[in-house]
């Protein structure tokens, strides 16, 4: 199986709130990395660059255990919290990873290279 990539971009209507929203969620993401079989990065981080910016990556093992946080309680109540801070966008895109690979080899020098 492949891994799923999940890199969403969420936009707030208040930039003021950001930061608050993004410290409230804490609590669900420490919740579905430590609950949930199969997660293996959840990450919701304020932009440096954007004010009004939650950046999202999560990376799950596969089809299923996605398929399973999606009806999971730290799934919905991560969805409600967010609401509530009043959300202007937001963008979620899914990726099947074929393939993984170090970036850097031995020689410390970075390559895009899967072989």
């Amino acid at each position: 199986m492949s891994l799923i990539a999940i890199e969403a971009s969420i936009r707030l209507n208040d930039p003021a709130v950001r930061d608050a929203a993004v410290a409230d969620s804490v609590k669900y993401q420490q919740a579905t990395r430590d609950e949930e079989p199969g997660c293996i990065v959840y990450c919701f981080a304020a932009d440096p660059c954007e004010p009004d910016h939650i950046q999202v990556y999560e990376l799950w093992a596969d089809e299923d255990t996605l398929a399973a946080h999606f009806d999971h309680p730290n799934y919905h109540n991560m969805r409600e919290l967010l609401g509530k801070y009043g959300l202007k966008s937001a963008v979620s895109r899914k990726h099947r990873i074929d393939a993984t690979a170090p970036v850097y080899g031995p020689d410390f020098k970075a390559s895009a290279k899967f072989s």
